[in-house]
This record gives structure tokens, C-alpha cells and sequence, in this order.
């Protein structure tokens, strides 16, 4: 009995540490992170991986709702990265990409725009979106 344990202790330790490295090895997105006028080509227009762009400002409420509802869903489904952008710090930015309310939120893969929103969205309309921009549908 106790020799029949062991090998299922063993067991359960080995597939609890498969399931760690597969998840590490899969998961290429799942980063948040702030990006500026300088930084936002090699962040963002060079990723490998599909990115959001959330264009915000610390005065903005939306935006303050916004924010964490959009980290926790990038974290938790680590297939698209995360880049935010302070519109009152990166003025230039924001024009390029003709932002003109905020929150906007902006999908990028392969280095070009291809999908936003704007405005607060509940959860799981942005799971959506995350869906889409992952599986290139957008």
C-alpha cells in the first residue's frame, strides 16, 4: 500500500511539473506593461506576439475601470501582451493611431493595427477580443 502511494506521489509531483513547463513554453503573451513615444516600435510593432494598446490618461475614469478588468484578462489568457500607453505623456502617439476618446483600445499583430474599441466593455466582450486578436480573426 505504501509503495502503491508512492509511485502515485511521484506521479502527481511529475504531472503537476509537465503541466507548469507546458504552460510557460505555450504561453508567449500574458505581459503588461507601459510603453512610451520611443519604446512603442520595438514593443509593440516588432512583437512576435499579438499586442493591445490601451491608450489612457490618470484623469480618465473609464479608463481606471478599465484598467484592471484588461490586466487580469491579458494575465490570466497569456496569448496577447499588453502595452499602455499614457496619451498626456505621448501626445504624438496617440494622434498617429487617431485616438480621439478614451479608453481606446487597440489591436495589433504582425506590426499593423487590426481591430479597437472604445469605452469600458464588460468582461467578457473583452475576452473576446482577446480571442479574436489571438487567433488573428481581426
Amino acid at each position: 500500500m505504501l509503495r502503491v502511494f508512492a509511485q502515485t506521489a511521484r506521479h502527481t509531483a511529475f504531472t503537476r511539473s509537465l503541466s507548469t513547463t507546458r504552460s510557460i513554453f505555450a504561453a508567449k503573451g500574458g505581459r503588461v506593461f507601459e510603453t512610451t513615444q520611443e519604446t512603442f516600435e520595438k514593443d509593440v510593432l516588432e512583437s512576435d506576439t499579438p499586442t493591445l494598446v490601451d491608450f489612457y490618461a490618470n484623469w480618465c475614469q473609464p479608463c481606471k475601470m478599465l484598467s484592471p478588468v484588461l490586466t487580469k484578462a491579458v494575465e490570466t489568457d497569456g496569448r496577447v501582451n499588453l502595452a499602455k500607453i499614457n496619451v498626456d505623456e505621448n501626445l504624438d502617439l496617440a494622434h498617429d493611431y487617431k485616438v480621439t476618446s478614451l479608453p481606446t483600445v487597440v489591436a495589433f499583430r504582425d506590426g499593423e493595427p487590426t481591430a479597437a474599441f472604445i469605452g469600458m466593455r464588460p468582461p467578457a466582450a473583452i475576452q473576446q477580443f482577446i480571442d479574436e486578436t489571438a487567433e488573428g480573426k481581426n
